[in-house]
């Protein structure tokens, strides 16, 4: 309705006064209609998107270029890495290094098809991977709410801090011979050592992110009226997840090399304890096969905790 009453306050023939025009007050006259409010033109039409399975496929590939790019230069890496292994060991070097009795790829394969057509292998893996399990799940329920209270109580902080600070350097082989005379069975005295090497990471990390909370977030839920219990609830402990995890990853790393450590020493069974026996019997792609058996196992724990914590913790995606 204001752009019709302007069309009709405006005559073609008036003279209008422009501002910012050499003279002020001179008086333009407009030859034809003018309309304050020209209207806009309509914007084009979005085109349809290509539901065929190649226009699918280009989206989805744009969408997830990064993680492609990412594996792409991954799997390039490992490629290379095994063909200088194979270059270096086929060609029996010496560059101050010696390769001279490390296995090929070729012989690390051949070793590899042998120990999976048994049984036996598997069996290493499995108890392996049980002690892991049994000893990171038990460190994760002391770890994260011991962290969690010393981070929230100093006077319970000053008290435990100290010691685990001694303890925590302490490598898990000085550990066996104390867990040995500790615990009456092997098994146990092993899943204690693993236990050890994925405690103190994962206290750490906690209590590092309870160290970085926002105080002004814990000041604004006490001032509408949040009790301890809300508040630890509501904002200490979405804030500190994102540390919890990373703490997780760390310790599950630092569990595998405790695990091996002490297979290696007092176990009778396990990955470790495989490729010690490799190395006591000479046989050299065992051990390789061993190695990288630990490697892919430990890969693989680490990874699942990385894709549990970005499905638990999505607010820390956005950083």
């Amino acid at each position: 309705m204001q752009t019709a009453m302007a069309k009709t306050l405006v005559s073609p023939s008036a003279p209008l006064h422009l501002a910012g025009v050499e003279g002020r007050g001179a008086a333009v006259a407009a030859p034809g209609p003018i309309l304050l409010r020209p209207e806009r033109p309509e914007a084009p039409a979005a085109p349809a998107p290509d539901r065929s399975p190649l226009g699918r496929a280009r989206r989805w590939v744009k969408l997830n270029a990064a993680a492609i790019r990412a594996i792409l230069l991954g799997a390039l890496s490992i490629g290379l890495f095994i063909l200088a292994w194979h270059v270096l060991t086929s060609n029996r070097m010496i560059l101050y290094v010696r390769f001279v009795n490390v296995p090929s790829p070729e012989q690390v394969l051949e070793s590899a098809r042998t120990a999976f057509s048994t049984g036996a292998f598997f069996d290493h893996i499995y108890i392996s991977c049980r002690r892991i399990f049994l000893g990171f799940a038990i460190a994760t329920l002391v770890a994260v709410p011991l962290g969690l209270l010393m981070g929230r109580f100093q006077l319970l902080k000053d008290f435990v801090f100290p010691v685990s600070e001694v303890l925590r350097p302490i490598p898990a082989i000085a550990w066996v011979p104390m867990s040995i005379m500790l615990w009456p069975t092997n098994e146990e005295s092993i899943v204690f050592i693993t236990f050890l090497g994925s405690f103190f990471p994962i206290l750490i990390n906690t209590l590092h992110g309870m160290a970085n909370v926002d105080e002004v977030l814990v000041r604004a839920a006490r001032c509408l009226g949040a009790s301890e219990r809300a508040t630890f609830r509501e904002v200490y402990f979405p804030a500190v997840l994102p540390q919890i995890f990373t703490g997780l990853t760390v310790g599950m790393g630092v569990a595998w090399v405790s695990l091996i450590a002490a297979e290696m020493i007092s176990g009778q069974f396990g990955i470790g304890y495989f490729t010690w026996e490799a190395y006591s019997l000479v046989q050299y792609p065992d051990i390789a096969l061993g190695m990288i058996t630990i490697g892919v196992l430990g890969l693989a724990s680490s990874f699942l905790i990385r894709l549990l914590g970005r499905a638990v913790t999505p607010w820390s995606r956005a950083k």
